[in-house]
């Protein structure tokens, strides 16, 4: 009975530090888990597939992964002192469910896994409404890259109007 305390007393810590982070294991929850590491074996075949496989590609990828519970705990937190509303928690999970189903959907695709149209057009649609917007709060130098980018191929073609004209 001695060796089964340490291994129960373990799982009880961790479901209290989930419970205190998290609310909770719930369905909602255990789907985005699940997505999370369907996203990441995908992701990983993909990259194996194409021979694009990186192991610092990878750290950053598990990186994301770490983080994007992270910003659940600290939804879950802030709802917790705004009256257990979960508002922020649905908000941030719904997103985070949303987000990894295209990833797997774009990584089976790479695969060569043929995938149904409605499936593909949901993807380019959403990738088109991801578009990275310009934070007129933060300094020049602090914005994205790609909103770099995006402004010098502005600022290049509005400044030589004759590149533009189409025939």
């Amino acid at each position: 009975m001695g060796e089964q305390i340490i291994p129960k007393a373990v799982a009880a810590g961790m479901g209290a530090v989930a419970g205190f982070f998290f609310g909770g294991l719930n369905a909602m929850l255990v789907l985005l888990l699940v997505l999370v590491i369907v996203d990441f074996a995908t992701g990983w075949a993909a990259a194996w597939t194409r021979g694009e496989l990186k192991s610092r590609v990878g750290y950053i990828g598990i990186a994301r992964k770490v983080a994007l519970f992270a910003v659940i705990a600290i939804a879950h937190l802030i709802d917790g002192v705004l009256g257990e509303l979960h508002m922020f928690w649905d908000a941030v999970v719904f997103f985070y469910l949303a987000n990894e189903l295209l990833s797997v959907i774009e990584n089976m695709g790479k695969i060569g896994v043929p995938m149904p149209d409605f499936l593909l057009n949901a993807v380019h649609i959403f990738q088109s409404k991801s578009k990275v917007e310009e934070n007129p709060q933060l300094i020049p130098e602090a914005q994205p890259d790609i909103v770099k980018q995006e402004k010098v191929a502005e600022e290049t073609a509005a400044a030589d109007p004759e590149d533009n004209k189409t025939v």
